[in-house]
This record gives C-alpha cells, sequence and structure tokens, in this order.
C-alpha cells in the first residue's frame, strides 16, 4: 500500500481509476495567475493611482517652495568639517563690548576697531564661535559662558565650548593681545569627563583658580593653574553639592559664594539661589541663614549669568530670566545688603539695547551671561554669550514638520473620500477578525478583550464616513468645489510648513566670516518722494540683514519722510540733497562710518543671504566693484546689452553700481575728482549712467587688471516694473542712452573691450 501511495504521488494523479481529479501542478498555476492578477487589480485601482498623482503632485510643489525659498547655496558662514553641527541647546557665540561703565556698554563695532588683513573695517561681533575653536582642531557646537582674566594689555578668554563628539561641555580659553579685537584661540583648559560651564577664573594670594560648574559630577570642585593658562590641577572639592553657575567675590571682610541647586525636591529649575560665607575662598563654607535666598519663577533672575562687579562703590549681581526660553536675557541686581543673617537687593537697568534684527544677529534670540571688568587704562571691556534661536528650537522645527505632513496626509485621505477615490479608510482586513483562519485560541482572546472589539467598532464606523460625506455634498456642485479648493489650499500650505521647518534650517540668514571674523557696512540709495512705497518695503527688509550697520537715504527731491514713517532694525539717517542729480550717490559722505558701502536701488529685492555672500566676495577683494548685475561691453561700435547677452558670451566687464559693494573711502574719492568732472557733466545731461562712469573710472584707476566681480543672487526682483517713476522703465530708450555713455566714456576714459571675465571663475560658485 504505501508504495502504491508513493507511486501515485509521483505519476502526478493521486487518484485511481485514470485519475478523474485535477492535476495538482494545473491546479497551483491557476491559482497563481488568479491571484497575479488581483495583485495587478489592486495595484492600478483608482484609489492607488489616486495616492500615487497626490504623491507625485504635493511632492512637486513642496520642491519647487524648497527651490524658491532656500537659497541654493551651502552657507559656509559657520561651516567646519567637525564642529557647528545643529544643536538643540542653541548655537551659543560671544561678542565683545566697550562703555564709560557698565552700565553703557556698545558693541565692539560702534568703537571702529578695524582689522586690515580681514578687511573688517570695521570689526563686528561675534568674535570667538563654534567655528574659530573647531577650524583649530577642537570640534565645538558652540561657546558659552565667557569669562575674562586680564594680564596687563592680554586677554584671556575662558568659556564653556560644547564637544561635537563627546557631547559633553569643556572649557576653551582664547587670548587676545589688542583689546578684544582678534583672538587667537590656545586650546582646552580643562576637560573632566563630565559636562563642565561656567568658568569662574580669579586670582587669589598670586595663584589662579578656576571654579567650573560639573554639577553632572555631583559637586563644586576648583582647581589651580599650574601653567597657565593651558594646565590646571584639582585644588580641593568645595563643596558636595551639585551647584551650578557659582561664583565667589570678597565683599565686607569675608568671601561670598552664591551658586544655585537645582537636585532639591521642591526647587524651582533656574529659580533657585543660595548663599554661602566664608574667611577664605578656599573654604570652609557657612549657609547664609535665609538659605535658599530665593525660590521663585526662573523669570525673575535667579540663576547667576556672570561675575558680578563693583562700580561707584556698590556690588552687582548679574541674574538670568529663563521666563520664554533657557537664557532669555540678563538682569541686573544691586546688592544693598549682604550680612550673614540678611539679604536684599534691587534691580537696576542693565542699559543694554536689544538687537531689533531677530533671529538674523547673533544674539537676537536671547544672552544670559556678561563678564564686565573696569580696564586700567580707563573704561569697561564687557564679554557677553549670545544665541539666535531660543533653546530646543531644532526639535521644535522637526517636531511641527513632521505634524504638518502628517495632517497634510489626512486631508490628501479626506480629498480621495469626496472625490470617491478612497471608499474606506482603514482596511478590515488588517484586523485579526477578518485575517482568515483563526484558531479557538484567538477567538477567545477578541472576544475577552474590550479595546480590540472598541477599536473594531470604530473602524467600520469610520469606513462609512466616505459614503456619508459625499452624500452630504453631491448635491451642491458650488459647495463641492469649494471645500475641495480649501482642502487643497490647506494641504498645500502645511506641505510647505513641513518643508520648511524640516529642511529650512533655523530661519536665519547669517553673515559670512573672513578668516573668523565678522564686519558691517552701509546701505546707501537714492530716491525722492515719488517712490515712498519703495523706500518703506527696502527700509524694513534690508535693515534686518545680519551685516547692515546704517541705512543712508540720499534724498534728491520732494519732502523727505518722517523717520518713524520707517519701520527699521537700524539707525536710518535721511540726507537731503540740493540738486536732483544722479552724481549725489557717490557724493563723499564723513558720516558713513563704514568702508564698504553697498550702493542698493530701492527698486531692488533680494534675500539677505545674498547681500551677505556679496559682503564676503567683496571683504577678500575691497580694491574691486562687487555686485548681482553683469554687463559685457564690446562690439563696434559699443552697444549696452544686458545680462542675457553676456551670459551668451560666456564673460563680463562691468558691473551695475546700482546693486553693488564698493570702497566707499576709493569710490567717492574718484568719482569727485577732477578727471571725472566731464564725467558726472555728462551724468547731469542725460540722467543717466553714473554706474556706468564708476566702472569706467576704476578700470581707468586700479592697479589691478580685474576691477569687478559678479555673485549671482538666488533670486531678485525688481519692483521699478510696478512703478512709472523709474528711468529704466522704458527698456529701449534707457539702453540707447547708455550706448551713447559708452562711447563717450570710451572717448574720456579708455575702453573696456579688451577686458572680460568669465562667470565660472571662483571656487565658491557663486558666479554661476
Amino acid at each position: 500500500m504505501g508504495s502504491g501511495q508513493i507511486g501515485g504521488g509521483g505519476n502526478g494523479g493521486g487518484c485511481s481509476n485514470g485519475g478523474s481529479c485535477c492535476d495538482m501542478s494545473v491546479k497551483c498555476s491557476c491559482r497563481w495567475r488568479l491571484e497575479n492578477q488581483q495583485y495587478y487589480k489592486r495595484l492600478f485601482s483608482s484609489g492607488f493611482i489616486f495616492f500615487f498623482g497626490c504623491f507625485v503632485l504635493f511632492g512637486s510643489i513642496a520642491t519647487l517652495y524648497g527651490w524658491f525659498a532656500f537659497s541654493p547655496t551651502v552657507h559656509t558662514a559657520l561651516s567646519s568639517s567637525f564642529g557647528c553641527r545643529e544643536d538643540n541647546e542653541g548655537s551659543w557665540s560671544i561678542g565683545v563690548f566697550y562703555g564709560d561703565s557698565p552700565f553703557s556698554l556698545k558693541p565692539i563695532e560702534a568703537a571702529n576697531v578695524s582689522n586690515d588683513e580681514t578687511a573688517a573695517w570695521p570689526v563686528a561681533n561675534p568674535v570667538v564661535t563654534c567655528a574659530s575653536v573647531s577650524d583649530v582642531g577642537y570640534p565645538s557646537n558652540f561657546v558659552a559662558d565667557p569669562f575674562l582674566f586680564i594680564q596687563g594689555n592680554t586677554f584671556y578668554l575662558f568659556y564653556e565650548t560644547k564637544n561635537s563628539i563627546t557631547m559633553q561641555g569643556d572649557i576653551g580659553v582664547s587670548k587676545s593681545t589688542d583689546k578684544g579685537a582678534t583672538w587667537q584661540q590656545l586650546g582646552i583648559a580643562l576637560n573632566e569627563d563630565w559636562h563642565l560651564s561656567y568658568p569662574y577664573v580669579f586670582e587669589h594670594d598670586g595663584q589662579i583658580y578656576m571654579m567650573p560648574e560639573g554639577s553632572q559630577k555631583g559637586d563644586l570642585r576648583l582647581y589651580r593653574a599650574v601653567n597657565f593658562p593651558l594646565q590646571w590641577r584639582l585644588e580641593k572639592v568645595v563643596m558636595k553639592k551639585p551647584l551650578v553657575d557659582s561664583f565667589v567675590i570678597n565683599h565686607g571682610g569675608r568671601y561670598w559664594l552664591f551658586g544655585s541647586d537645582h537636585s532639591g525636591f521642591g526647587t524651582q529649575k533656574n529659580g533657585q539661589l543660595e548663599i554661602w560665607y566664608s574667611n577664605s575662598p578656599l573654604g570652609p563654607w557657612n549657609p547664609h541663614k535665609k538659605n535658599p535666598i530665593y525660590n521663585i519663577d526662573r523669570s525673575l533672575g535667579a540663576r547667576n549669568g556672570g561675575r558680578p562687579f563693583k562700580y561707584e562703590g556698590n556690588l552687582y549681581r548679574m541674574g538670568q530670566d529663563c521666563g520664554d526660553t533657557y537664557g532669555r536675557k540678563l538682569r541686573v541686581f544691586k546688592i544693598e545688603t549682604l550680612t550673614i543673617d540678611e539679604y536684599k537687593e534691587v534691580e537696576v537697568p542693565l542699559g543694554f539695547v536689544e538687537s531689533n534684527k531677530g533671529r538674523n544677529a547673533w544674539n537676537g534670540a536671547r544672552y544670559h551671561h556678561l563678564d564686565v571688568q573696569h580696564l586700567p587704562s580707563g573704561g569697561w571691556v564687557g564679554v557677553m554669550d549670545g544665541d539666535h534661536v531660543p533653546s530646543g528650537d531644532s526639535v521644535r522645527r522637526f517636531t511641527v514638520g513632521c505634524a504638518s505632513v502628517a495632517v497634510a496626509a489626512i486631508l490628501i485621505v479626506l480629498l480621495g473620500v469626496l472625490l470617491g477615490f478612497v471608499n474606506c479608510i482603514v482596511p478590515l482586513n488588517w484586523f485579526i477578525h477578518n485575517s482568515g483562519k483563526r484558531n479557538f485560541t484567538v477567538l477567545s482572546w477578541e472576544r475577552s478583550n474590550v479595546f480590540c472589539s472598541r477599536v473594531r467598532r470604530f473602524c467600520s464606523r469610520l469606513n462609512r464616513a466616505p459614503t456619508f460625506l459625499r452624500g452630504k455634498i453631491k448635491h451642491n456642485a458650488c459647495a463641492r468645489r469649494f471645500i475641495l479648493a480649501i482642502i487643497f489650499a490647506v494641504g498645500v500650505g502645511l506641505m510647505c510648513i513641513g518643508v520648511k521647518n524640516i529642511y529650512g534650517g533655523n530661519g536665519s540668514e547669517e553673515p559670512y566670516p573672513l578668516k573668523g571674523q565678522y564686519s558691517q557696512f552701509t546701505l546707501l540709495t537714492m530716491t525722492y518722494d515719488a517712490r515712498l512705497w519703495n523706500l518703506k518695503m527696502y527700509v524694513k527688509h534690508y535693515s534686518r540683514c545680519s551685516s547692515v550697520r546704517e541705512i543712508v537715504v540720499v534724498w534728491n527731491k520732494g519732502v523727505p519722510p518722517k523717520l518713524s514713517d520707517l519701520d527699521s532694525a537700524v539707525p536710518v539717517r535721511i540726507r537731503e540733497e540740493k540738486k536732483n542729480s544722479l552724481n549725489n550717490r557717490f557724493n563723499a559722505d564723513p558720516l558713513i562710518k563704514t568702508r564698504a558701502v553697498l550702493e542698493l536701488d530701492d527698486d531692488i529685492m533680494m534675500p539677505c543671504d545674498d547681500v551677505e555672500r556679496g559682503f564676503n566676495v567683496w571683504r577678500q577683494h575691497p580694491d574691486r566693484i562687487v555686485g548681482f548685475y553683469p554687463r559685457l561691453i564690446d562690439g563696434s561700435p559699443l552697444k549696452y546689452r544686458g545680462e542675457k547677452y553676456a551670459r551668451s558670451h560666456k564673460g563680463y566687464n562691468m558691473i551695475l553700481t546700482g546693486a553693488a559693494f564698493i570702497d566707499s573711502q576709493v569710490a567717492f574719492k574718484r568719482y569727485g575728482s577732477k578727471e571725472a568732472e566731464k564725467g558726472r557733466e555728462l551724468v547731469d545731461k542725460i540722467f543717466n549712467c553714473e554706474d556706468v562712469l564708476l566702472n569706467y573710472l576704476y578700470a581707468n584707476a586700479s592697479s589691478s587688471s580685474r576691477t569687478v566681480d559678479y555673485v549671482k543672487p538666488a533670486w531678485a526682483i525688481d519692483t521699478s516694473k510696478f512703478s512709472g517713476a523709474a528711468i529704466s522703465r522704458n527698456t529701449k530708450v534707457h539702453y540707447q542712452l547708455r550706448s551713447h555713455c559708452l562711447m563717450k566714456f570710451s572717448e574720456m576714459y579708455g575702453s573696456l573691450a579688451g577686458r572680460k571675465w568669465g562667470f565660472d571663475s571662483r571656487n565658491d560658485g557663486w558666479d554661476v
């Protein structure tokens, strides 16, 4: 019997009497074909096609939005192969401030300190960044908590630097011999196995000590310099409490230690303060009788924010306002009573002017630490940290972005329901009760599981929603179209919000440093009363750019506007001219405090990032005209043509100064010289060509073979096309006048035709 069964199986039958049963191989083949057909039917169902089409459509819209909204260039301002990575704690950096008192501090750029090596006229904050540390081999995500130690004319700057690899704080140190204008990064002064910050450095009995925060270790430690400033040795454990942001001050014959302990039960984080006293900064320490001095709201400045200072016989304490976000701003308190039994302080104005540039300012979002010291030569110097994003910004943006995309996906499903492409929202075969054969154990579990039963009922009701919704609006065609349009528009908006938050960065358009140093420029435009609407939009936009120090408006005609009518984040100065002349834009102006001037017409709008890139290129070549509108002047006779002609001939030899950076000292002197007199007369005669004239003057006077450089903007809008007050609105006449200028200027100053530079001549790719 066994052999007969085997033989039947081997013959493919398994049935006796002629094999009346179906062949198993044929049966499997038929079943496979049927399942394959059902698979392809499901694959190309109307629902699948709808979702695939929506994926392509919304994906294309999101890509197009990203292409327009985000600069195509890779921002290299703070880039480093190791450091300056996005960090949820922020992107802190450090700036230098000067003042006649600790309550009148102004940023270093206000002192007009210059550095010819980096074309920083003037040097601007921040002076130490994560890139400063990373570029010398110590990867850092940010630098914060700065403390100064001054020895003669040398400044030593100690600060927390968050290691990009270990993701913990180390203590870095930098040195300056020019009162903070330039800094040499010396390295890491202190590195432990736990997080370090707040490196409070002080001198006592000829020894230099550092008391950094190391609350992660659970105690407060004191280190002594054995080879200042890079080698330190543990002197002692000051206190076995996880104190944060502590300092020691000598006052009234005793030493006082201020710090916060957030480890206690019921402690208000960033709102607690305790005080101890001793006869020596080395201890032992006794607690103040009123400890904790504060256990209050975190916005009231209980947590220390830097070194205390004495001014006019009074002692002041810096405190952090952590209300809106960690380290939002500083508060300063005048200590009126400090004894072993009593403590009293009152808040006084700090006098610090916050930037109105928002995230485009290096400290536009928050500043939480200040060390201010009196200089032996007179005056005060301070170091302050700042950040342009709030704490937790990267996680918040990612969460908002993902949530926006998820809601957009839900709206797409709703759109499919209303259009009839989606008939069920949750396929019932996803659940165990509808998934084919089940054993008795599973059946028993399903019946006893109340949650599973409720989920099935909810999904069943949810699947009846498509029919219900379509039935409600199918009779009203107008309402149906309106609802579909609203859903589509909201979905597109949510996709754009998602792309912006996930891929768009932190929203700041940061400046580009040159050799680690920042600077500023003056923005100059020329206008009159008929173009006031242009000016208002222009000032509001460009005043928020990071490196803009001041806006100068050359007012040629009519009644000038009130400064209060202009929404500006920087000072605006209106310079009224007696004569309506295009030459006025190049008049010498002794009130301009920067060497770099961006001559920018009030009818040109472009991103701040493009402006910052142009400024960086100009600082590399300050002897050139660096701008955004290239022209190629050649042919016989000379003919003025647009950018399209220059690109078709793969080169340019002129930059229009209606959007260009120039050296104000050089350019204004050349334009106002005796040699340029005939050229200026022609400009006044035809009311055109002042920018063409400056190009000829540069080419004629410059010792450099190259006098112009081009930066391609991500986008630029010429609002003159929407105005009847622009001299270039009639392109044909405008070009004819300029062609005439070319011939005249060539006779006066020589031809530009022999010069030509390619569009891909720089390594950064900004001129492509």
